[in-house]
């Protein structure tokens, strides 16, 4: 153990020696690599934990470098994947922990080898259907996660313990319908607010993983920075027999789907897909392929190639995301005339 590195996190009496021992020892995934997952995996980083998965299936924007702390101006022009980049920055700031980096979309194929193997799961995620998904593998799996969200200047955070909290289907039946709710490309939002909620996040991951879940609120907290108040909601009594999730323990979240798989991402005027299979895509035979046929940048990671109005990223899995539209039948022609289906 580095004492002098966590000297003041020792001296805190709730955490310790044994405390940071167990700091050391443990192993966390943050999904998502915006706003909040970039905070988290910040505090993770510093506080110690001995291994961090970061997990992000999106590039850096010029728009992303006002509030996701860890990006700069360079990887927005290179457009690096979010998990690489923070990856990056995070060993240079403590070469003591194991960072994993997974550029990858979160999905029923792949949630439960990237989530099962670790203590907790921190959200960083901008929408209910990955936190659905993150729910039903943290319940089967008996894995503690701590949900947080922000927009505007309005956030939300709750602690969920399998078998001893409400887990997130007991507080959200079903996910927002499309369009419904506020998201930070149609409402905005500020930087500051994102530190809060993924500090009191943060807080909560330490509690749990040294250990002190006495000190764990069982309440939904919620709070607007710019009007200046703070509200908590108390949970304890709220797990539902009759949740899907952890009350009949259907995960459904979890269950194959065929088919290649579009999902809009809200306010971004971009639609993702998936194919049914992992694909082996050999980026630099795709760039000579469509070199000829529209203007394409390539670094290690991704391939950006423009055919015309739309933007296609194309990542080495066979995933894209198509820019440029919001008609996911626009987007699968697209991704037919140029990858093939």
């Amino acid at each position: 153990m580095d004492r002098i590195r966590y000297s003041r996190q020792i001296l805190f009496a709730p955490i310790g020696e044994p405390g940071q021992q167990k700091l050391l020892d443990s192993k966390v995934a943050i999904v998502g690599m915006g706003a909040l997952g970039t905070v988290l995996a910040n505090h993770m980083v510093r506080a110690g934990v001995g291994y961090v998965r970061i997990i992000d299936r999106d590039f850096v924007e010029a728009s992303n470098l006002q509030r996701q702390m860890l990006y700069d101006e360079q990887d927005a022009k290179l457009g690096l994947p979010k998990a690489a980049a923070a990856a990056d920055k995070l060993r240079l700031i403590n070469s003591g922990v194991t960072v994993e980096p997974v550029i990858a979309d979160l999905n029923w194929q792949n949630a439960e080898q990237l989530l099962a193997d670790v203590d907790l799961v921190l959200d960083g995620t901008d929408n209910f259907q990955v936190r659905f998904l993150i729910n039903d593998v943290c319940v089967k799996h008996h894995i503690p996660w701590v949900y947080g969200g922000g927009v505007s200047a309005h956030g939300m955070t709750v602690t969920i313990l399998p078998e001893e909290t409400p887990c997130l289907r007991c507080l959200f039946e079903s996910a927002p319908a499309p369009g419904t709710t506020q998201t930070c490309d149609t409402a905005g939002v500020i930087g500051p607010l994102i530190h809060i909620v993924a500090s009191f996040q943060a807080v909560e991951a330490m509690k749990i993983l040294v250990g002190d879940t006495e000190s764990l609120r069982p309440s939904m907290l919620n709070l607007s920075i710019w009007d200046h108040y703070l509200t908590e909601i108390n949970v304890a009594n709220a797990r539902r027999a009759d949740c899907p999730c952890c009350g009949k323990k259907q995960f459904e979240y979890l269950e194959p789907r065929s088919g290649t798989e579009t999902t809009s991402l809200c306010g971004r005027d971009t639609i993702q897909i998936v194919p049914a299979e992992r694909l082996a895509l050999n980026l630099d035979l795709l760039e000579n392929r469509l070199t000829p046929l529209g203007k394409v940048e390539r670094n290690k990671f991704l391939l950006r190639f423009e055919p015309g109005e739309q933007r296609m990223v194309i990542f080495p899995d066979g995933r894209v995301l198509v820019q440029g539209t919001d008609d996911p039948a626009l987007a699968k022609t697209l991704y037919a005339k140029y990858i093939g289906m």
